[in-house]
């Protein structure tokens, strides 16, 4: 498998983001959007921007070591958050740092949208991912 982060000039210069992500390899996997509940189905950290990305984050790194490959495999994320601003996106940020235990997420192409409302009221932030493996 070979993962290519691209950067062209003539594009803003991302941080903790890749403009263009290229990956050959023999498995792609898809996972589906990854949100703030337990493995019995409780949501967590109701209202709380920081504990629900935090529980998303670990469901995300849950599944992919189900499907056998890291974060390192990751080449495209989309990130949805209830209520998005400043403080919020510092909140989620903080809630990704603790559940990697402070370890950085490749530069995936990634996209990060506000939204209204997700599939569940008290959802406040779903996690969705496509990695690459050989």
């Amino acid at each position: 498998m070979a993962i290519e982060h691209i950067n062209p000039p003539g594009l803003i210069k991302p941080r903790g983001y890749s403009q263009i992500v290229t990956a050959t390899g023999g498995k792609t996997i898809y996972i589906a959007g990854q949100g703030p509940y337990d493995a019995d189905g409780r949501l967590v950290g109701e209202g709380d921007h920081y504990t629900q990305a935090k529980q998303a984050m670990s469901n995300l790194l849950t599944a992919l070591a189900a499907a056998g490959v890291t974060p390192a495999n990751i080449v495209k994320m989309t990130i949805y958050v209830v209520g998005l601003n400043s403080e919020v996106l510092s909140a989620f940020l903080r809630g990704v740092k603790d559940a990697t235990q402070g370890r950085p997420l490749p530069p995936t192409a990634s996209t990060m949208v506000g939204v209204e409302r997700l599939a569940w009221d008290p959802m406040l932030i779903e996690i969705e991912a496509t990695a690459v493996t050989d």
